[in-house]
């Protein structure tokens, strides 16, 4: 097994304590921190799969996830010399009215991983709020996520206050589905972290 294969296995069962080393002593072996990046990015493609499949659920989700930081922190010094990993800034955050950020820290986590920089507003956030801060910083997407029914309408009004702003805003959240993110304007949506990476990288590259 190589180096690469054994930091994929060591994401996706989690095992936080033995990534940044196994990062490491592949990057010693001669592999490139692009290479290593893309093979955690697809470990946690799989584990995002198990989730939605429902073999493994958030926990399992949240430790692979941050077995994966782990291995990031050992790349990043050496992937911020490379402008082309740089995919530009996402804002992300939960809508007015609601705390849950389970689902967008991990979102927020993979997105970095991904080559975002990410600014996490947190949870409970106002409309306003989210289009003030996309501006501040010339940001590429927007990361919105309304876990209760009742915040609904939080998410739809921060989606048309970011449209009317001229932001890209992908959604997501457990009441959300593909026909809601459509009503209220979005550019996309994701039902999981996974998905949402690959649709947030999706909507830059158009």
């Amino acid at each position: 097994m190589s180096k690469i294969q054994e930091v994929q296995e060591m994401v996706a069962k989690g095992k936080t304590k033995v990534v940044a080393g196994l990062v490491q002593e592949a990057l010693d072996g001669g592999a490139q921190p692009k290479e290593i990046l893309d093979a955690m990015i697809e470990s946690m493609g799989i584990v995002g799969d198990k989730f939605s499949a429902g073999e493994i659920f958030v926990p399992e989700m949240l430790i692979s996830a941050k077995a994966m930081s782990k291995g990031v922190d050992v790349l990043k010094p050496l992937l911020a010399g490379d402008a082309s990993t740089s995919l530009g800034t996402c804002v992300i955050g939960t809508v007015a009215g609601d705390l849950h950020d389970i689902g967008k820290n991990l979102v927020s986590m993979m997105l970095e991983s991904a080559g975002f920089t990410m600014i996490d507003l947190g949870v409970d956030v106002p409309a306003a709020k989210f289009v003030e801060v996309a501006k501040e910083n010339n940001a590429v997407i927007v990361a919105a996520s309304g876990l209760l029914t009742t915040t609904m309408p939080a998410l739809k009004e921060t989606s048309l206050a970011l449209k009317d702003a001229g932001f890209t805003v992908i959604v997501g959240g457990a009441p959300v589905t593909q026909a809601y993110a459509t009503e209220i304007k979005a550019d996309g949506y994701a039902p999981d972290a996974g998905s949402a990476v690959t649709k947030a990288k999706e909507l830059v590259k158009k």
